[in-house]
């Protein structure tokens, strides 16, 4: 039986219960249990603080986890990617208040208040930075204006929060993060893991993706399909009328209405648009 960590909480954690749930997993939707069994008895899934996945996955106590690329470099440990999940986006990034340092290198000597003490520590020592690294378990916008902390390291969706505390973030992002599907590096291939990778990376494109149809005339073919390529290659029908084609493709979903046009201006009709809930490409 394959073991799969989710995250219990936090912003991963209802987005990962509908991405397991789209895959075809219902057992993950019920988190309010520690430990659930998914109906047909494949998987079994562990509900965990999102900051303990990683260790529990690399140590090869469980198969799989989803966890944010934050919180795996945090922890210290080794763990192999196996795909990049789309959601839980955001950044680890330092901010200071109204009249602190411009640029990450005014921060030596400095308080540094984070709840990413791992990530935080390796990020100065590469830049060759000497502070005082304060860890808080939360709330860590409100260390400069509780005096704890000059600055603080934290993770950043929209900066508001930050703004609110009268805070605001100098320098690059110190780390991209997103939600990530983990396994513990070097482990065996295992049929149970490419299947459940697979369903996964059926619902990013299923989300990624719409199903496009319309009719062309045949002479305007060619250039139709040069919009909608689709996946492998589109499917084309004839039409009753042998002057026309029928064309169906996958096409990206943040394309769909410049698709459409083009499409239109080339002198496609008929052009519908339906989603995609599942696919295995």
């Amino acid at each position: 039986m394959l073991r799969v960590a989710v995250p219990n909480k936090g912003q991963l954690a209802e987005p990962a219960r509908d991405m397991l749930r789209e895959a075809g997993y219902p057992a993950a939707h019920a988190a309010r249990e520690l430990v659930v069994q998914d109906p047909d008895g494949s998987v079994e899934f562990f509900f965990l603080r999102p900051r303990d996945i990683a260790t529990y996955v690399a140590s090869g106590q469980l198969d799989l986890g989803i966890t944010g690329r934050d919180m795996l470099v945090d922890s210290g440990v080794e763990a192999q990617v196996l795909a990049e999940l789309g959601f839980a986006a955001s950044t680890f990034r330092f901010a200071v208040p109204d009249g602190g340092p411009a640029e990450p290198a005014g921060l030596a000597g400095l308080r540094i208040a984070t709840s990413y003490d791992g990530l935080l520590r390796a990020h100065l020592s590469a830049l060759g930075i000497t502070a005082t690294v304060v860890h808080l378990d939360g709330a860590v916008e409100n260390a400069v204006r509780l005096g704890v902390a000059d600055a603080v390291a934290d993770i950043v969706s929209t900066g508001t929060t930050l703004r609110q505390a009268g805070l605001h973030v100098i320098g690059e992002p110190i780390l991209v993060s997103e939600a990530l599907l983990i396994r513990r590096t070097g482990g065996a291939p295992d049929a149970a893991v490419e299947t459940f990778v697979r369903r996964l990376h059926g619902v990013i494109m299923a989300r990624g993706y719409v199903m496009m149809d319309y009719d062309i005339r045949v002479e305007g073919l060619d250039s139709a399909v040069t919009v909608t390529p689709g996946v492998e290659s589109p499917t084309v029908s004839p039409l009753h009328d042998k002057g026309w084609v029928a064309v169906r493709a996958m096409v990206p979903r943040r394309d769909v209405h410049k698709v459409m046009d083009r499409l239109y201006d080339l002198g496609a009709r008929g052009i519908i648009v339906t989603d995609i809930h599942a696919c295995r490409l």
